[in-house]
């Protein structure tokens, strides 16, 4: 009598989830191309037409078109976080580093406009998703910024209750921002940049001057930007 190897079974098994996951994950991309081709709007006939199969071929692999529209959303949160991880990341003045954050976001919807167009409307969807894929994203950055920001603040034995609040408006005025220069191209992408990195260092800076504290913002930051930074200090009787 034949018997069932359990190892045998197992292996089966996870070979099988492992090519539904390839296969998924194809169809992703194939679905980014078809929008960077046809828009935000796209259907799902160009996105299999795009893929080299079926539509019935999609929908084995995907409950419904909402399912298939939140793996492009966390496939678009990859894409954005492999860019703004190492701006956060880098050394260098303060300023610098506002400027390359920000610009790290916006060059991401630059290139990709209409993914990040479809993804923001949402209008792909058959049935309410579970998960905003947007909110998700907003929250996430303006997680790692609070933190970032309540770091900095403590260095300088300034109260850092207010980080969080901080984070969430700067995340949302760069969003903003980003839609309306996205749908008017009315200045570069650099200009934008420049623009936000000086309202946010002022704001930044306004805080600290409430409590004497006044840093030179072009001043490189060995260490790093929020671990025992290294600032130059002027006195604000010297200011």
């Amino acid at each position: 009598m034949a018997r069932t190897v359990k190892g045998g079974s197992d292996a089966r098994r996870e070979r099988w989830k492992g090519h539904r996951e390839a296969r998924r994950a194809e169809f992703v991309e194939a679905t980014i191309r078809a929008v960077a081709k046809h828009g935000p709007d796209v259907g799902m006939d160009e996105i299999a037409l795009e893929a080299g199969v079926s539509k019935p071929v999609l929908y084995r692999h995907f409950a419904d078109k909402s399912d298939l529209y939140l793996a492009v959303g966390r496939r678009g949160t990859d894409m954005l976080m492999d860019r703004l991880g190492p701006a956060i990341e880098q050394d260098g003045p303060i300023r610098d580093r506002i400027r390359g954050i920000v610009d790290a976001y916006l060059r991401v919807i630059e290139e990709n406009p209409n993914l990040y167009r479809f993804v923001v409307r949402g209008s792909f969807t058959d049935r309410p998703v579970e998960q905003d894929v947007v909110t998700e994203d907003k929250a996430l950055i303006a997680a790692t910024l609070a933190r970032l920001l309540g770091d900095y603040l403590r260095a300088f034995d300034m109260d850092s209750g207010g980080a969080e609040p901080w984070a969430h408006a700067l995340v949302g005025m760069v969003q903003n921002a980003g839609d309306w220069w996205l749908d008017r191209q009315s200045m570069s992408r650099q200009s934008l940049s420049e623009y936000l990195a000086t309202i946010i260092w002022h704001a930044i800076d306004g805080l600290l001057r409430s409590a004497d504290v006044h840093v030179d913002p072009d001043q490189p930051l060995p260490g790093g930007l929020f671990t025992e930074p290294t600032l130059r200090l002027i006195n604000s009787e010297e200011a």
